[in-house]
C-alpha cells in the first residue's frame, strides 16, 4: 500500500484528473486498477469529486503487481539519463515489450536490469521501468522511458495531448510528386489479417491519422523522407506511405523488398523526439543519428 498527502494547488478538476494531470501520481487507468481511496478534508470521496483549491487530500492505493519479467544485462545506446527518465537509441530488431514468443531480449528486460543496478538511487518502489511509447521491432531510433509512475504520467500526458514533436526518417521506393505534403487518412485493422492495418475510406471505420512528409533527398528509384506524424497509430507511417504508392523499403508486412532492394530490412528510423522532461519548463530534443543501413543506400546511389 502506498500513501500520499497534499494540499490541492488548483481547483475545478475531478479528483482522478487532479491526481493524474496535476499531482502526476498515477494515470487515470492506474487509479482504477490500483483501487485508489481518497479522503478530501478527512471525508471519503469518489474519484468524480470536484477538487477545490486548498483541499487536503489523503490518498492511498495498492502497490503495483510484481513484474513477470527477467532482468537481462543487454547493452543499450543511451542518449540521455537522469533520476527520472532514460532516452535510448533502440536498435533495429529489438522488441520493446515482452509478448508471446518474446519473453526475453526485449528493451523492457534491459531496462529492468538497469533499474535494479541503480538500486536506491532509483525513485519509486522496486524501481520499475516505465516505457512511455513504442517503436516497432524493426524500427530503430529514439525512445524514452522513465523510472517512476509520476514521470510516466507526465510524459504520457504529452503524447495524449499530441504536444510531443516526433520526426522519423524513411527510405521509400520512388519519389513523391510533391516535395512535401500531408497524408490524412483513417487507419483500420485489415479484416484479412489481424497483424496488418490498412487505410479506411469509410468515415465511420478506423481511427483518424495524419502524417506530414518532406522529401529530403531523391535518387529517382528511391528517396529519403522526413516524416512528422501528428497521431501515433499502429503501423501509421508504413500504412500511409504504402497508400500513396511509396512503401518503405524493406518492409516485410506492407510490401516486401523489391528486386532493386533484395537484402533490405525496414528502412524506418525515429530520428528526433522533442518532449518536456518532468520538472522542466521547455522541451528537450533528443536525436539518434541515421544508422549505417541508411547510409549505404546513398553512398552507392
Amino acid at each position: 500500500m502506498q500513501t500520499h498527502s497534499c494540499v490541492a494547488a488548483k481547483g475545478g478538476l475531478r479528483l482522478d484528473r487532479y491526481i493524474a494531470c496535476e499531482a502526476g501520481l498515477l494515470s487515470r487507468s492506474q487509479i482504477k486498477a490500483r483501487s485508489l481511496k481518497a479522503l478530501v478534508n478527512g471525508i471519503p470521496q469518489k474519484i468524480s469529486h470536484i477538487v477545490k483549491k486548498g483541499d487536503l487530500l489523503d490518498l492511498s492505493w495498492d502497490d503495483a503487481p510484481p513484474l513477470d519479467l527477467i532482468p537481462q544485462d543487454i547493452p543499450l545506446r543511451v542518449l540521455y539519463e537522469d533520476d527520472r527518465v532514460i532516452v535510448v537509441d533502440k536498435a533495429q530488431g529489438m522488441v520493446v515489450h515482452p509478448g508471446a514468443g518474446n519473453r526475453e531480449g526485449t528493451l523492457a528486460n534491459a531496462l529492468l536490469f538497469r533499474a535494479l543496478r541503480r538500486g536506491a538511487s532509483a525513485p519509486g518502489p522496486a524501481a520499475r521501468p516505465c516505457i512511455v511509447h513504442r517503436l516497432d521491432k524493426d524500427t530503430s531510433g529514439v525512445l524514452i522511458a522513465c523510472w517512476d509512475e509520476a514521470a510516466l504520467e507526465c510524459l504520457a500526458a504529452q503524447f495524449r495531448a499530441r504536444t510531443v514533436r516526433k520526426t522519423y526518417a524513411a527510405l521509400v521506393a520512388g519519389t513523391p510528386g510533391d516535395a512535401s505534403g500531408v497524408i490524412d487518412a483513417r487507419i483500420a485493422r485489415d479484416k484479412r489479417s489481424r497483424t496488418r492495418f490498412m487505410v479506411s475510406t469509410a468515415p465511420e471505420k478506423g481511427r483518424a491519422a495524419l502524417t506530414r512528409y518532406r522529401v529530403a533527398r531523391s535518387w529517382g528509384t528511391h528517396s529519403l523522407l522526413l516524416l512528422r506524424p501528428r497521431t501515433g497509430r499502429t503501423h501509421q507511417l508504413r500504412v500511409h506511405l504504402l497508400s500513396i504508392g511509396h512503401p518503405i523499403i524493406g518492409d516485410p508486412i506492407y510490401r516486401g523488398p523489391g528486386p532493386s532492394f533484395p537484402n533490405a530490412t525496414l528502412m524506418l528510423h525515429a530520428l528526433r523526439l522533442g518532449i518536456t522532461l518532468p520538472g522542466a519548463d521547455a522541451q528537450s530534443v533528443f536525436r539518434a543519428p541515421l544508422p549505417a543501413r541508411f547510409r549505404a543506400y546513398w553512398i552507392n546511389a
